[in-house]
């Protein structure tokens, strides 16, 4: 078999979304680490600096290119493989019982899966993309203060930004925290399956991997949900 034909394959695409799985569960806890800075409540200048050192470290930002194709990767063979599995069974049986046989969310991973699509667009809108690319182009922060300069650079405001987007902005946070929630039931059937994809499935280990995954997903999304919300009752000002 052909390294096309493999990666094209059934077993290809599934090795593809756990690779790019685990990377994505660790590239998490780097981002939601970071983002939870915020809560020092000290003006946003912890989080400016270790923000500013994200942007501005080389390696870092090679690593963003990885993250992007990772990214990419596994969105386009998650789409992939639900519709593989959509076409594989085009006529519905007449007596179904899907709850009986799998979780709601490990059946709905497409639509989750768009739903968190929508909500990374905006993220990167928001912050991202005038973070790195602010002054290129014709695009601009939103906030064009800073807090002063590390290094001799300017540090970008990034908490300002955070601020302006979700203190005034019901209708932002509430579509972020639906973003979240989605982000949660992804992550608690992909946690597990990204290890069963590797053959990491077995009786004694895989409760674990479960208790593991689930206690992952509730603290990374309940610490994602916890800034907009924080932001908008004025908690951190």
């Amino acid at each position: 078999m052909t390294w096309k034909l493999f990666f094209t394959s059934s077993i290809g695409k599934k090795l593809i979304m756990g690779l790019t799985g685990f990377f994505l569960i660790t590239f998490l806890i780097v981002h939601c680490a970071i983002n939870s800075m915020i809560f020092f409540n000290d003006g946003g200048e912890t989080f400016n600096h270790w923000g500013h050192f994200m942007g501005s470290n080389l390696l870092i930002r090679i690593a963003e290119i990885g993250l992007f194709v990772f990214l990419l990767l596994h969105i386009i063979q998650g789409l992939s493989l639900w519709r593989q599995n959509y076409r594989a069974r085009p006529v519905k049986y007449k007596v179904n019982n899907p709850s009986s046989n799998s979780k709601w969310y490990s059946r709905s991973m497409g639509l989750l899966g768009t739903l968190i699509l929508i909500f990374l667009i905006l993220h990167l809108y928001h912050f991202w993309i005038p973070s790195r690319f602010g002054g290129m182009a014709g695009i601009r922060p939103l906030v064009e203060t800073s807090l002063g300069t590390y290094n001799n650079e300017e540090v970008h405001n990034l908490y300002a930004e955070m601020l302006l987007v979700f203190q005034n902005n019901l209708l932002i946070v509430v579509v972020y925290i639906l973003g979240v929630i989605s982000l949660g039931w992804h992550l608690v059937h992909g946690f597990q399956s990204a290890f069963q994809t590797f053959g990491i499935n077995h009786k004694r280990y895989t409760p674990i991997i479960k208790a593991v995954g689930l206690v992952y997903s509730i603290g990374i999304c309940t610490l994602f949900g916890a800034m907009p919300v924080a932001i908008y009752l004025q908690w951190i000002k």
